[in-house]
Parts: structure tokens; C-alpha cells; sequence
């Protein structure tokens, strides 16, 4: 298991897009993914789930992955949730 946290830096987060960018980005990886931000772990893969996280920028979430490609998950999520697009 694969856990870094991390602070959000997505241009226009309170839009739809990127959610649903980190939902197809998370979805390329067999690994099971989650982001844990207080007490709430949502699957990164559910779309729905990742809307009702309602993160912010700024924000220090942790993004947590399992399975045999963990490492290149948690880093393409970092990725794209840490650089300014």
C-alpha cells in the first residue's frame, strides 16, 4: 500500500472537469485507489463519490493505492492534482 498526502492545486476545482479527469486518471490503474481528506474515504474511481468529497484548493488530502501498480497510480494523481493546468 502506496499513502502520500498531498495539497490540491487544480485550477477551477469547483468545476465538474477535472473531478472527472482524476476519475479516468484513477481508472487506468488495476490498483484500488481512495483519497481521505477528515474522515471521509471515497474511491477515487466513483464519480459520485469524488463530487461529495467537495475538495478545495489548497486542501491536504492523502491519496491512498493498493495493488500491483500502486506507485505509477499515487503518482499520476499527484500529477495532475499538484500542477497548476
Amino acid at each position: 500500500m502506496v499513502q502520500k498526502k498531498i495539497t490540491v492545486s487544480i485550477p477551477k476545482f469547483d468545476e465538474a472537469r477535472p473531478v472527472a479527469e482524476i476519475v479516468q486518471t484513477a481508472s487506468r490503474f488495476n490498483s484500488t485507489m481512495y483519497f481521505i481528506s477528515g474522515s471521509k474515504k471515497i474511491n477515487a474511481k466513483s464519480i459520485m463519490g469524488m463530487m461529495s468529497l467537495g475538495l478545495c484548493n489548497n486542501e491536504e488530502i492523502e491519496v491512498e493505492a493498493e495493488g500491483v501498480d500502486e506507485n505509477e497510480a499515487v503518482e499520476a494523481i499527484i500529477n495532475y492534482m499538484t500542477t497548476s493546468n
